[in-house]
């Protein structure tokens, strides 16, 4: 779980900024965080693929900013393409056309952004044992958790699958051609991946995970009532908060009631699933300076958004400048890899 916090205060800094060499300074942070503090367990391996998904994003994003006009708002013309002409009723949307510098900018910041939160999750996928975070999900969710632990353990599943079968591949000859490589090589690693996953689920199911007792019909309305007040609480207190013409008494209030709401809700429904915890994680100091590196990192990232706009959100016609908020939020991102201990080798 600090883990998981560490790299969601990663992801809510990245989102407060456009900056590319605050964007690049939280990659790296993330990446060296990975390198020095990740298992030899198979989720480990799985930040590569997250690195690629990433690469893909930006340069999804730089050509769709290229296909669907990159010059609409003027600027420094780098390569003067034809444009395509379009109905009427297409208001506000170009097909290629000139690609300015100012566009090219504007996409690869964008997509740096949305990089970045990937690469995020990818280390948290990469340094936490999915399968303990079910010891920390509120019991009344614990169904919704075990299917979420399944659906993230499917990536790391696959890499595991994919060193085991291209070793496998390695000791026999084959079809010399691509394609038969890829069909021999994709196949197999796809149904392992997904065998083992189901396999996680039947044991969780076989060992009672998730199981619910019975209630009384009383506690099952109040339980579905907290529930509804909660979730109606939460709307209209966010509702409220974004819309400042509304009465204050339907933010801040609204908001707090329908958190106290959901919380008993959940805490009522909990009763009903019996769940054992066999050696609990404890809370130590490394955990705890973990997850305050995270939460650190996101509020200076805040501030920065909320102090420092040129900083947050730089002009696309200079270099972005970086303050030392910045960088004291990003070195701050980075004290993990020496304050967790080291990950435990398994001997054989």
């Amino acid at each position: 779980m600090a883990w998981w916090v560490w790299a969601l205060g990663l992801a809510t800094a990245a989102s407060f900024t456009t900056n590319p060499l605050v964007l690049l300074m939280l990659i790296g942070v993330a990446t060296v965080v990975v390198m020095a503090r990740r298992s030899e367990q198979p989720w480990g391996a799985s930040f590569r693929i997250y690195v690629a998904v990433a690469v893909v994003i930006v340069v999804t994003r730089v050509l769709f900013r290229l296909v669907f006009g990159g010059g609409s708002d003027g600027g420094v013309v780098l390569v003067d393409l034809p444009e395509v002409p379009l109905p009427g009723w297409v208001l506000g949307l170009h097909l290629l056309g000139p690609l300015t510098r100012e566009a090219l900018l504007a996409g690869t910041y964008d997509g740096l952004r949305l990089a970045t939160i990937v690469i995020s999750v990818g280390a948290a996928n990469a340094l936490a044992n999915p399968k303990r975070l079910l010891r920390s999900v509120p019991a009344a969710l614990h169904e919704v958790g075990t299917a979420l632990v399944v659906a993230v353990t499917m990536l790391p599943q696959m890499v595991e699958s994919a060193r085991r079968v291209r070793s496998a591949q390695a000791l026999r000859a084959g079809d010399p051609r691509r394609t038969g490589r890829l069909r021999r090589y994709l196949v197999p690693v796809l149904e392992d991946a997904l065998e083992r996953s189901l396999s996680l689920a039947a044991g969780m199911d076989t060992r009672g995970y998730g199981r619910s007792a019975g209630a009384p019909r009383a506690e099952r309305r109040l339980t579905g009532a907290l529930m509804l007040l909660g979730l109606c609480g939460v709307a209209v207190g966010v509702y409220a908060g974004l819309d400042h013409t509304a009465p204050r008494i339907l933010a801040t209030p609204m908001l707090v009631l329908g958190v106290a709401a959901a919380v008993a809700g959940l805490a009522l429904a909990g009763r009903r699933v019996g769940r054992t915890r066999y050696r609990p994680d404890p809370w130590r100091w490394p955990e705890l300076a973990v997850m305050a590196c995270g939460v650190a990192t996101s509020l200076i990232g805040w501030w920065v958004s909320e102090h420092q706009l040129l900083v947050a959100y730089p002009g696309l016609s200079s270099v972005p400048p970086v303050s030392l908020a910045a960088l004291v939020g990003c070195l701050i991102g980075l004290l993990p890899a020496v304050v967790a201990p080291e990950p435990r080798v398994a001997f054989a």
